[in-house]
């Protein structure tokens, strides 16, 4: 149907291990567990898995904080599970891309031990020191997005050290060669055990200003940001010097060459910069990243207009590169919560899988996302994360999106025998997969349906869009591959729409398993949470 690389237009199922099914009863999500539950993975449709970091990690940021890039962290497994998981993907079809937590270390990684023991030892540049300024106070005014200054004083050298998220992820330097160097074997050894591609973490954090420049202020009106509230110190600034600096395009353009000796391998890369589409069209051009993933629709924001304005905004700058969307992760308030406004319906969770899959480019689809999931409500007693319990109540953190995946309706919803690490809502017990698997109509069998009619549709996965300016609450688009043209439209509310609408003689496309709308003579009409699909003759 094309020659298009796998990854182009691919829907990849972001796992998160802690969360997904645990095998030996301590309450963690593991890689057998992982091994188990692959034929799942493979019943939905999808064409790849992302597994978030299983690395050895004190777990400070539950695995975002890797004290060992090439050894599994016996919280998860061995390196023996993961080769057997990486071969039963392979067998069920499935691609295999893995997080590579690239600007940063835990502070128990060996380098950082060695480098914060003295100021001339070996590895002394490998991360980002610098003095104290006459009055004892940090070299300037940087924050980690986490919360607080971005610098922690280091007895034993008498110097502080650069950390934008956590005070125990030192950031690497990579304006020393040495560690380039270093990195790009951490990668090439998980390339090299025949892994189809990478999700690279905040990867516009790798390089700083050299000249340790501070952040100008950030009028109190512009104080919004991705993956950070308003009311974060962090979204006070402009973060022109602590990421997103210009070296850092050499630095992917080494990563490219490193990765184009291997067969039909990708990257992905996460971005979050001040204009982080624009950031995104640039690491995607030629000879860098293959493709570019923000958090530009993992906002409050839900709106038609929002959607287009963000979608067209991209495809205006990035002439060269190809995009990756999600409408959830694991740091976001689940889709269904974000933007249901109190609606957790399977028509509505069937409708933006299908809308986000619908848009050019490729996309991450979070766990249990296919089965309606709705953001978790987490005690303060019972959270987890360091980022929420710093910024509770305003900001609860990240636990309610993580909370471990129902399967069934026995102990802990079939997650664990043993009491889990985040406790399994009521709600989600109802959601089960073992449920909705025997319910024809359940959001689970809806997002299988539209993932197999979409593997049928090859203008729907590598066409051209181009955007119909619609009132809400439609999205409307064309997307154009070859001859073949789609008219896709999607009703975003609960209401029936009508739409006058002259695009040429339509005929509806049927078989996505939505609510299909009508098209007439005089335009076009939505049942609610409804889509058309018709070719343009």
């Amino acid at each position: 149907m094309s020659q298009a690389p796998w990854w182009r237009g691919a829907v990849t199922y972001q796992i998160y291990p802690r969360s997904f099914m645990d095998t030996n009863g301590d309450g963690v999500g593991d890689l057998p567990g992982i091994v188990d539950k692959l034929d799942y993975v493979a019943s939905l449709g999808v064409d790849a898995i992302w597994i978030s970091p299983f690395f050895r990690s004190p777990m400070a940021d539950f695995g975002y904080d890797i004290a060992d890039y090439r050894e599994v962290d016996p919280l998860f497994g061995t390196n023996d599970d993961f080769d057997r998981l990486l071969a039963k993907a392979h067998a069920l079809g499935l691609k295999v891309m893995i997080d590579q937590v690239l600007s940063h270390t835990s502070v128990e990684h060996a380098w950082f031990k060695e480098s914060r023991e003295s100021r001339d030892n070996p590895k002394a540049d490998w991360y980002v020191w610098a003095d104290a300024k006459d009055d004892g106070t940090p070299p300037n005014n940087w924050l980690s997005l986490f919360g607080g200054c971005a610098w922690q004083w280091e007895p034993r050298r008498g110097q502080y050290y650069l950390h934008n998220f956590l005070t125990s992820q030192p950031d690497l330097n990579y304006h020393h060669p040495d560690v380039r160097r270093a990195v790009l074997d951490e990668v090439k050894y998980w390339l090299d055990k025949g892994v189809n591609g990478l999700r690279l973490d905040a990867i516009n954090f790798c390089f700083h200003d050299r000249e340790l420049r501070d952040n100008p202020p950030k009028p109190e009106e512009k104080r919004v940001g991705r993956g950070f509230s308003p009311d974060n110190p962090y979204a006070f600034q402009y973060h022109y010097y602590n990421n997103t600096q210009p070296e850092n395009l050499a630095f992917l353009e080494d990563l490219r060459a490193l990765m184009d000796q291997y067969e039909d391998v990708a990257a992905i890369g996460e971005i979050s910069s001040e204009d982080s589409l624009a950031t995104t069209a640039e690491y995607t051009k030629h000879g860098r990243l293959h493709m570019g993933y923000s958090f530009e629709l993992l906002t409050d924001d839900f709106s038609a207009d929002y959607i287009r304005g963000t979608v067209r905004n991209l495809e205006a700058q990035m002439l060269e590169g190809w995009p990756c969307w999600a409408i959830s992760n694991h740091d976001v308030a689940r889709v269904l919560t974000r933007w249901g406004n109190g609606d957790a319906s399977p028509q509505l969770a069937s409708l933006l899988s299908a809308m986000v899959c619908s848009l050019r480019g490729s996309v991450c689809v979070y766990q249990g996302e296919e089965l309606g999931l709705t953001e978790a409500e987490v005690p303060f007693e019972a959270l987890q994360d360091p980022y929420g319990i710093t910024f509770w109540p305003t900001f609860k953190g990240r636990d309610g999106c993580r909370t471990p995946m129902p399967w069934d309706g026995g102990v802990n919803a079939g997650f664990s025998v043993g009491e889990p690490w985040l406790p399994v809502p009521a709600e989600h017990r109802e959601l089960a997969v073992t449920l909705q698997d025997a319910t024809p109509e359940s959001a689970l069998n809806g997002f299988r349906r539209f993932m197999a009619w979409r593997k049928t549709q090859p203008t729907l996965r590598w066409g051209d869009i181009q955007f119909i300016d619609t009132p809400e609450p439609v999205l409307a688009f064309t997307r154009k591959h070859g001859d073949d043209t789609l008219l896709v439209a999607f009703n975003l509310s609960k209401q029936p729409a009508e739409l006058p609408l002259q695009v040429g003689k339509l005929t509806a496309v049927d078989g996505h398993g939505l609510s299909q709308g009508i098209a007439t003579d005089a335009g076009i009409s939505l049942p609610g949470h409804g889509a058309l699909f018709a070719r343009i003759d």
